[in-house]
């Protein structure tokens, strides 16, 4: 089962050659689920005492269990917030997989991480974040990098204030944050104070500072601001909020998870004025920089923060622990974690960071005129001046089931998949574009749809 005999042999050609034939699909179908009945019938039972060999459970992954999944990559996928991995970081996450890698500590995986963390100098220097200090790790998802970046705010607080600890702890942010956020609080144990937002939907530094005011809470100890928001892709105030967590002396978090992204696009880096008073941020490059799944990058403005929040202690880790040397398990939640940063890196020397340049100000390009499209037709509404790539809209008098048919029925018909979503408690619909290659074409075929 661990030799490399002649049916791994057979087995590792058959699956290298599956990898270069989906990677070469034009165009990339969308597929879509299955039902459990229908996938038993087609599937059945594939874990045996006997095994069914690397043939067949290759044969039925391509034929039957991959097609049973929307293919994220596609250009006509623009719901949620897809994932489109270029062809060198999709290759590369081959090469990770088959090289044995731990990168959890410098001792075992000092290559790897050097090299991730050159990806992640890149990211934080477009922040504007100090190079002497700043760094951090990649972790699975923006859930686990916006908890583990307040578990390291707390911390930071409970050193400062020793012998005077609050009742309870609580962080700041607004109805329009991430899901994660609230999580992390139920997971903490601390409160969550909401900050009102305007019609703009954005939380502002006027805002923040009036709600925390009126809160009379002794425990805040971190604001979260989003970069981009899952629904609209609303940048927050970042300036205004960083001025009062500076005042205040607060934990100033940012969530971009898919908005940061568009740091390198020069069309929209002004929104993000204020990204550089940060003491932390996420930003997953399985979203917007065009990495696979999984990968989030969560950056410290210090690092040292992040180091003393999260090293674990045992004596059989005391040989990596305590010494000087940069080990990624220190900055997040978790102790084992694969070199998934590395995937990101390779196809960042390959193509060089002008193409990603290039290919978020063509999905910002498609963003725009899906938004003059959608101005122009009479039978639609625009909810949002958008500030990045998702474009927010209602089509006039249509019901939720009326959006419920109409999504099935593109999902089946192979020609998109746009879902509906909630927004000012009606329901709606979005393009989430960071795709370069989805097209105009792609909308135009969405929108006649809906007339």
């Amino acid at each position: 089962m661990h030799t490399f005999d002649e049916s791994a042999k057979q087995l590792a050609e058959a699956v290298i050659q599956y990898a270069r034939d989906r990677m070469a699909l034009d165009p990339i179908p969308l597929d879509g689920p299955r039902s459990m009945d229908e996938l038993t019938a087609a599937v059945g039972a594939t874990v045996t005492p006997e095994g069914i060999g690397g043939a067949r459970a290759l044969e039925l992954f391509d034929k039957e269990l991959s097609t049973s999944c929307i293919s994220v990559d596609s250009p006509q996928y623009v719901a949620f917030i897809p994932s489109a991995p270029t062809k060198a970081a999709s290759m590369f996450d081959l090469v990770v997989g088959a090289s044995g890698l731990y990168a959890g500590t410098w001792l075992e995986g000092a290559g790897a991480i050097y090299a991730e963390n050159q990806a992640l100098a890149w990211l934080a220097g477009m922040a504007g974040l100090p190079k002497e200090t700043a760094g951090g790790v990649f972790v699975p998802g923006g859930s686990v990098g916006n908890l583990s970046a307040l578990v390291a705010a707390r911390h930071k607080a409970r050193l400062r204030r020793a012998g005077d600890l609050p009742a309870r702890w609580a962080i700041a942010g607004t109805d329009q944050a991430h899901s994660s956020v609230i999580a992390a609080c139920d997971v903490m144990d601390v409160d969550f104070i909401g900050v009102p937002v305007g019609d703009d939907g954005r939380l502002t530094g006027e805002r923040l500072r009036r709600t925390l005011e009126e809160a009379g809470h002794d425990g805040v100890f971190a604001v979260v601001a989003t970069a981009g928001t899952t629904n609209l892709g609303i940048v927050d105030d970042l300036a205004g909020v960083g001025a009062v967590c500076a005042e205040q002396d607060l934990w100033f978090h940012v969530d971009g998870a898919y908005g940061l992204a568009a740091l390198c696009a020069p069309t929209v880096r002004a929104k993000f004025d204020g990204i550089e008073r940060a003491d932390s941020f996420v930003v997953d490059p399985h979203k917007w920089l065009y990495a696979p799944f999984d990968c989030c990058a969560l950056i410290y403005r210090d690092r040292a923060d992040g180091r003393r929040a999260h090293t674990q202690r045992a004596g059989y880790l005391d040989v990596v622990t305590e010494n000087e040397e940069i080990n990624p398990s220190d900055y997040a939640i978790g102790l084992s974690r694969r070199a998934r940063g590395l995937p990101f890196w390779f196809s960042l020397a390959v193509h060089g960071t002008q193409a990603y340049t290039v290919a978020i100000e063509r999905t910002l390009e498609v963003a725009r005129f899906a938004t003059d499209q959608i101005r122009n037709r009479p039978y639609l509404e625009l909810l949002h001046e958008p500030d990045l790539s998702v474009v927010g809209f209602h089509r006039v008098g249509w019901t939720p089931e009326d959006y419920a048919v109409w999504s099935q029925g593109l999902l089946v018909n192979g020609t998109a998949l746009v879902t509906p979503t909630t927004h000012a408690g009606r329901t709606v619909t979005r393009f989430a574009i960071v795709n370069p290659l989805t097209s105009e074409d792609d909308v135009l075929t969405i929108l006649d749809t809906m007339e």
